[in-house]
This record gives structure tokens, C-alpha cells and sequence, in this order.
């Protein structure tokens, strides 16, 4: 999906939807007085940001009493990187700022705007998949922010247990698994075309196994080198295509909506239901006596050696190459204690984690939803690899509706393939990338 929708998705997994807060005033500065500096954080308004900065603002004061650090807020989405590439342009960003990792912090310039961190301890804890997505070649700009997700399956443990069903690491076990489940009476894999973004994870959620074939597929893909109407990208259309074909759909699937597809998943209605593993966190507060049901597994490859699972990582926070003496020296221990002890327990504290840190020094919680400990696993393994839009800016507007038309039996996999391909050609010459 694209990269604004995943934030609006990360706002709606919240476990509490917050009230935005009004921006207080003013940029940060130093006192002049030698004992307290002043420095300010911008937070997004969205999900539960503003109650997350005033939790890391009390702790972080807690250690450095010397530090006063006031919150700022603004919008996510399209506006919100509007503003943020004018604070940055006009030097008036805030001292530490949230924002995204990927594509996005691509198009704000790091190497200009940002301040190098690579020299900072905590960078040696970071997670293999996290280090390209908050870098460039001159440097490493940001610090994990929240826990990852993944593109991939939540399915239901008890229908599992009750059919004696094992977890599929082939496309082949995952057809025969579905072929059990219908042959039982159940709906095999649920699908939301209501909510249309869903339609992509068949798509979105494989590029993990497309790397594990093809490693430079990505970089050959922005260099248009490489296109979705051929192998290995293709086989996601041919697996959405067999899927329908195979009549394991819900009924109502063309209406059906995104909360529809977690209630039937953690409730037993359906097996399957290919989405963000971001979905346990609503469904902890809509189903809790249903959390311990729901388990997660990637989308599988055709060969058990390339499954991988994909990878949504979470935001960062950065410091503006305008942040400067004192003020440069707060912010650096602002970005370091968002990732210590306490400030590990507050990222998870509002919000349920769907997946793991990107850094070893956080812990997931015990008691963490078991679709979280089993994309824990393979992570731990190292098999995972991040989602194509961390590791190329293109990404058409109309996958969602090519996905659903593929998904409906109106357009083949070939089809539908090549019409992305031809969808993502007009942004990628308004990025002015060599090759378009």
C-alpha cells in the first residue's frame, strides 16, 4: 500500500483513537543560563502521538531535569510531509521530529536536513532490515520509533487444531491447507473488498519472497530493470487469480470490510485473512477473549527457501542539521532514551505490538498476542525482508483497484500485472528517476 495510507493504517490499529492536542508555541533555544536547555518534539496528531509525546517528555525529565522539552503537533498524511519539507526548507523544524522511514525520508534530502547519528552507541542494536530505510550512503539518520509489522496471514489456531492443519511454508501447503478448510465447511481465506487497500496484500505482502529470489529486484525495479508482468513479481497475481479461482472467498467478499475480515478471522468465521499483522491490535480491543486464537504466518513462497516474511517498519525519530550546540546535544539524548528501558515501555504502552522491535535493545512484552510472537520468530531467523516501498519510492496509485479486479475474476493475473506496469510509469517520471 502506500506509504500514506500505511500511516492512516497505523493510526487506526491504535488501541484508543486520542484527541489531537493544539501545537504549542514556539521552536526551542537555549536558556543562555549554562544549567537548563530547551529543546522541542513534533509529534503527528494522528492515533495516539500526543499522549506517547507527553508519556516520553514526563519520563525522559524524569533522568534530565536539566532539559525542558516542549510538544508540538501537526497532521499525518500528505499534509503533514508538506509541512515538514517547509520547516526543513525555511529552518524552522522542531529539534526532534517523528516521520517516516523508506521512500518518504528519501524525498526530504537526509543528507542535508538531518543530522548524522551513526556515531551514536544505540546504532549498533539496530536490526538489519531497519539500517538501509534510515539511511543513505553518507550516513544513518534515525532511531526507531514503535514496532514493526508485517504483510502476510492471520489465521485462526483453534480451526488449525480442530482439521490438524499445520503452518505452510509452501504455496503448494497453503493451497491444500485451503482445500481441507473448504472441504470442512469453512470459509478458507477472507477477502475485504469494501475496504479496497486490503485487496493489495496478496501483492504488497509477497515482495518479501521476491527479494529472497531475486536480492537486487527492488533497485532494478526503480531502475525500471524489472516489472510485475514477469517473474518472480508475477506470481503474486497468479496467487491472488488461484485463490479466487479456487472459490475459498468469503461470500460476501466484494463488500465485506476491514473489521468484517478481523472479526471472522478471530472468531473462527474464516481461516485465513492476508492483511497487516498490525490488525491484532484491534482486534485485542474488539475481540480480547479471541486474541489467543489468532496466529500469523508470511505469504508463502512457491519454494519453501524463498518464504520471507514482509516487512512494514516503524517510523523514526530525527534531529534537523539546524539543531545545533547544546540544544544538538539535548536532542541526542531525547533520540537515545526512545529507545532505553523506559522508553521502550512506553512505545508499546498505548498501543498493542504487531510486531517486533527494530532494535535488540527493546524487549517485547510476555504477554504480546501469539500473531506477534510468531512474526517474532522469523524475524529472529532472519528471514524477513523489508516491503518494497521501504526500498523504492514507486508505487502506483491504482494497485488497489487492479488487485480487486484481479481478486473478482474481471481481469487475469497477466493483465493485471501489466496494467500496473503501466500504472506506475507516469509517477515514476514525476520523480525524475534515470530509466522512466
Amino acid at each position: 500500500m502506500a506509504v500514506h495510507k500505511r500511516r492512516v493504517l497505523a493510526a487506526g490499529f491504535a488501541a484508543t483513537a486520542l484527541a489531537a492536542v493544539a501545537a504549542c508555541s514556539g521552536g526551542g533555544g537555549g536558556s543562555g543560563d549554562g544549567e537548563n536547555v530547551e529543546i522541542t518534539l513534533l509529534v503527528q496528531t494522528g492515533g495516539t502521538g500526543p499522549a506517547w509525546g507527553e508519556a516520553l517528555i514526563a519520563a525522559f525529565n524524569e533522568e534530565h531535569p536539566e532539559i525542558t522539552v516542549t510538544m508540538n503537533s501537526q497532521p499525518g498524511g500528505t499534509e503533514g510531509d508538506n509541512l515538514v519539507k517547509t520547516k526543513l526548507a525555511t529552518g524552522e523544524m522542531e529539534d526532534v521530529f517523528t516521520y517516516n522511514t523508506g521512500s518518504l525520508l528519501q524525498a526530504i534530502n537526509p543528507d542535508q536536513n538531518l543530522v548524522d547519528l551513526s556515531d551514536q552507541e544505540w546504532t549498533d542494536s539496530l536490526i538489519e532490515p531497519f539500517i538501509p530505510v534510515v539511511s543513505t550512503e553518507n550516513g544513518l539518520y534515525g532511531a526507531p520509533n514503535g514496532t514493526s509489522q508485517a504483510g502476510g496471514i492471520l489465521y485462526n489456531i483453534p480451526m488449525y487444531e480442530e482439521l490438524g492443519l499445520e503452518v505452510p511454508t509452501t504455496w503448494a501447503d497453503f493451497m491444500a491447507n485451503n482445500d481441507a478448510i473448504k472441504a470442512a465447511g469453512h470459509t478458507a481465506i477472507i477477502q475485504t473488498y469494501g475496504d479496497t487497500w486490503t485487496s493489495q496484500l496478496f501483492v504488497l505482502g509477497d515482495f518479501g519472497n521476491v527479494a529472497a529470489q531475486d536480492p537486487d529486484w527492488a533497485e532494478g525495479y526503480t531502475a525500471n530493470e524489472r516489472r510485475y508482468a514477469e517473474q518472480p513479481a508475477l506470481q503474486s497475481f497468479l496467487n491472488q487469480q488461484e485463490a479466487y479461482e479456487g472459490g475459498y472467498f468469503n461470500e460476501d467478499f466484494a463488500s465485506a470490510l476491514f473489521d468484517d475480515g478481523l472479526r471472522m478471522v478471530a472468531t473462527g468465521e474464516g481461516a485465513h485473512y492476508p492483511i497487516l499483522s498490525g490488525g491484532v491490535s484491534t482486534i485485542s480491543q474488539n475481540y480480547p477473549d479471541n486474541i489467543g486464537d489468532v496466529g500469523f504466518f508470511p505469504l508463502p513462497a512457491q519454494e519453501e527457501d524463498d518464504t520471507r516474511a514482509t516487512i512494514w517498519l516503524p517510523n523514526a525519530v530525527y534531529i534537523p542539521s539546524t539543531t545545533e550546540g547544546e540544544e544538538l546535544e539535548a536532542a541526542k539524548l531525547l533520540v537515545e532514551f526512545v529507545n532505553s528501558p523506559e522508553g521502550c515501555r512506553l512505545q508499546v504502552e498505548l498501543n498493542v505490538p504487531a510486531g517486533p522491535f527494530a532494535t535488540s535493545l527493546c524487549e517485547l512484552p510476555a504477554d504480546v498476542p501469539q500473531a506477534t510472537q510468531d512474526l517474532q520468530v522469523w524475524v529472529d531467523n532472519e528471514l524477513a525482508n523489508p516491503a518494497l516501498e521501504f526500498v523504492s519510492p514507486i508505487k502506483g496509485p491504482n494497485l488497489e483497484n487492479i488487485t480487486v479486479q484481479v481478486g473478482s475474476g474481471i481481469s487475469t493475473a497477466e493483465e493485471g500485472a501489466a496494467l500496473y506496469d503501466e500504472d506506475v510509469i507516469k509517477q515514476a517520471q514525476q520523480l525524475g528517476l534515470d530509466g522512466w
